[in-house]
């Protein structure tokens, strides 16, 4: 059974950084493309990010050039970057597989920021 925990989410003025963590448990991690997604009340949940298992990334033009994914396939573990953090990037943050799977979403972390 796969379990998917994202941490690292907080509160942080516009400009700032932070970095998100997704912790991934069961054997199907490295082979796997990985995304993070975010919502907002009322909206969609969308993919913000995407990594496949050889690397590849690909990103919403929204946060491209400000957002990194990255995985550490040893420690089962996929990151998201995030620089020049805006007002419009306040959402829940959620990692799962790229298509996603509706039996692997988490509780996701809260992204605050402030303008």
């Amino acid at each position: 059974q796969v379990q998917l925990v994202e941490s690292g989410g907080g509160l942080v003025q516009a400009g700032g950084s932070l970095r998100l963590s997704c912790a991934a448990s069961g054997s199907i991690f490295s082979i796997s493309s990985m995304g993070w997604y975010r919502q907002t009340p009322g909206k969609q949940r969308e993919l913000v990010a995407s990594i496949t298992s050889r690397g590849r990334t690909n990103y919403a033009d929204s946060v491209k050039g400000r957002f990194t994914i990255s995985r550490d396939n040893a420690k089962n573990t996929v990151y998201l970057q995030m620089n020049s953090l805006e007002a419009e990037d306040t959402a829940v943050y959620y990692c799962n597989t790229s298509p996603s799977y509706y039996g692997f979403w988490g509780q996701g972390t809260q992204v605050t920021v402030s303008s």
